[in-house]
């Protein structure tokens, strides 16, 4: 987010008077200009200020795509407030425990509970409201995304950066201008982050509120689309449609398609390059705190097989032993960032601690960097699985079957899997004389968790899933079944 620029609070604005009739938004082949858009921005601002919203609030979104969460995000940055993006499916305890943690002046979406000022999504009447143009404001931080946490308790990443952006510097590759596809859904990071960005520069988002690996090949062509970014789940279900279909298809508009999220399997990463050239295929590495990045495209990838690229101008990338000191190259080690402006400059958890060895800060993976500084990653953090682009990690899942009175204790670790590029594995040990079925376990489960964190098979065992002391023996049983299925 740059420091330069114009107030996310007039961004509209500025390119409703540069270019009125522009689509701003097509969803369901219905399009919304950018001079209506500003409008309608306009009018839900003075509906949430009605409802109490000012400078600096916390303000919690859980809304499915669509348009009202894109008026809902413009409209808290009119107001100077800050968007606390959670996703609508999550399960009441894990909703209940991010709005402990944020205390948010109100919460829009359907609520967990009672006693939580809220807007449900689809009421309020912004139409009844004026359209006039509300004062300049800057919002403190433009966003704070929710995350699962390693120890199984939520936590917020509060952007560090101001609400202000300057509408000609186009973010990853995108340029002013550009039609932009949406395939993913806006309460991730990376969707969010990247689709909004793209409106700061006055692109056309093509929204496609679900992900359809066909669909998305025809709103590209049928709309002309730049730039678009996946997660190679997307890119793997696009990639099974078959020769039959992807022969007919060439994606001329495509300037770059951006994966990122989740490690992306060589082959598949061969075969898009294959398709449509090293130049349009990119690849990025990097997190939500935004600690520091590295990028690759599909040309530097082949003469580098398997690097996540060079760190990005702004950052500087470390790989540190277990003694904190630095890998030589080649070594593997834990990829550690430090951007330009120093420790904590990008963002501040709420609900969390940092981890950092003095002022470097870890993403949790492991790799390795070459004598050219290219990263090559050799394992993601041991206990995090990336599913789909998401991130599930292990101890809130086995939280939530742990708390089962039939069950003695549980172990859930990330199999690969060719679709998901991991699956969430549940290893369940029963109490003494209990019984219970994978099926009863799992609508267990689904009371307290998100869908996508529920895992995809479950084994029961008699064998102990932890150590001595008493920690889970994931690497262990991870490794074990790997060697059973070769």
């Amino acid at each position: 987010m740059s420091n330069d620029g114009i107030a996310l609070s007039s961004i509209l604005t500025h390119h409703a008077r540069k270019s009125p009739s522009r689509p701003a938004l097509i969803l369901d082949n219905t399009s919304v200009s950018y001079d209506e858009f500003d409008a309608r921005t306009n009018q839900r601002a003075h509906m949430l200020a009605a409802q109490g919203v000012e400078h600096g609030d916390f303000v919690s979104v859980a809304l499915p795509n669509g348009l009202e969460f894109y008026e809902t995000s413009f409209a808290l940055w009119k107001l100077g407030a800050i968007p606390n993006i959670i996703s609508a499916k999550l399960a009441r305890p894990e909703m209940e425990a991010i709005l402990d943690i944020v205390q948010p002046k109100l919460f829009i979406g359907t609520p967990p509970g009672p006693g939580i000022p809220a807007l449900p999504s689809g009421q309020g009447s912004p139409e009844q409201y004026s359209t006039d143009p509300l004062p300049e404001v800057i919002s403190p931080h433009w966003k704070a995304m929710t995350s699962g946490g390693s120890t199984g308790r939520p936590k917020v990443i509060v952007d560090a950066l101001p609400a202000r952006w300057d509408p000609e510097e186009g973010f990853l590759g995108q340029q002013p201008g550009d039609v932009i596809l949406n395939p993913g859904p806006l309460y991730h990071n990376a969707p969010f982050h990247c689709i909004h960005m793209g409106l700061f520069v006055g692109a056309t988002i093509v929204e496609m509120g679900k992900f359809d690996a066909l669909r998305s090949l025809e709103l590209i062509e049928a709309h002309k689309v730049n730039w678009v970014t996946m997660v190679p789940t997307m890119m793997n279900r696009i990639w099974r449609l078959g020769p039959e279909v992807l022969s007919r298809i060439t994606l001329p508009s495509l300037r770059m398609m951006l994966h990122m999220a989740a490690p992306c399997p060589s082959w598949l990463k061969e075969a898009w390059i294959d398709w449509l050239g090293g130049e349009r295929v990119w690849e990025y590495y990097g997190s939500t705190e935004g600690i520091g990045s590295t990028m690759i495209s599909g040309a530097d990838w082949l003469a580098h097989y398997g690097s996540v690229g060079r760190v990005r101008e702004g950052y500087e990338m470390r790989i540190l032993d277990e003694d904190g000191k630095q890998c030589p190259s080649g070594e593997v080690g834990e990829v550690f960032f430090l951007p330009e402006g120093g420790a904590g400059s990008t963002y501040h958890y709420l609900g969390s601690p940092s981890r950092r060895i003095g002022d470097w800060e870890s993403t949790g993976d492991l790799g390795s960097v070459d004598e050219e500084g290219y990263l090559y990653l050799s394992d993601r953090r041991n206990d995090l699985i990336i599913t789909g682009g998401a991130n599930v990690y292990p101890a809130e899942v086995e939280a939530a079957i742990d708390e089962h009175p039939a069950v003695r204790t549980s172990a859930v670790i990330g199999l690969p899997d060719e679709d998901w590029g991991a699956r969430v594995h549940a290893i369940v040990q029963l109490a003494k004389g209990a019984d219970l079925d994978e099926e009863e376990l799992l609508g267990f489960i689904a009371e307290r968790l998100t869908r996508y964190k529920l895992p995809k098979t479950i084994e029961f065992t008699s064998e102990s899933l932890r150590d001595e002391a008493g920690k889970v023996r994931r690497a262990a049983l991870r490794d074990a079944r790997l060697e059973t299925t070769g």
